[in-house]
């Protein structure tokens, strides 16, 4: 298991990249299996925005784990690698857990900074 500290630090880009409402049309898009395997072009035109804009929102998802790429010829193509989205589920329960769990030390517990 992963320290808090790290669950902290890796959720908060996580967070960053699902901020955006077009990353969560593209996660959407392929895990609810609607499509599956979309290039750049693809996202592009079904999202109504540029490639290089569809390429900057897949980068960032990329850069979190949360697509994946499989190449065929010259194309690259994109899925949800849902065992990472999988865990980061996990941790954000841990993350819900811990915001309602009743610190024992007066708040200077682990992760806290205390006053």
């Amino acid at each position: 298991m992963k320290p808090k500290e790290n669950i902290v630090m890796e959720m908060s880009e996580v967070f960053k990249a699902l901020g955006d409402p077009t990353r969560l049309r593209i996660i959407r898009m392929l895990v609810s299996k609607m499509e599956t395997g979309l290039s750049v072009g693809d996202m592009a035109n079904k999202l109504g925005i540029t490639q290089p804009a569809a390429s900057q929102h897949i980068k960032v998802l990329k850069n979190v784990g949360i697509l994946e790429s499989s190449r065929d010829g010259y194309y690259t193509y994109y899925d949800v690698n849902v065992d990472v989205l999988k865990e980061y589920k996990e941790n954000m329960d841990l993350l819900f857990k811990m915001a309602f769990t009743k610190c024992e030390n007066c708040g200077k517990c682990e992760g806290h900074r205390g006053t």
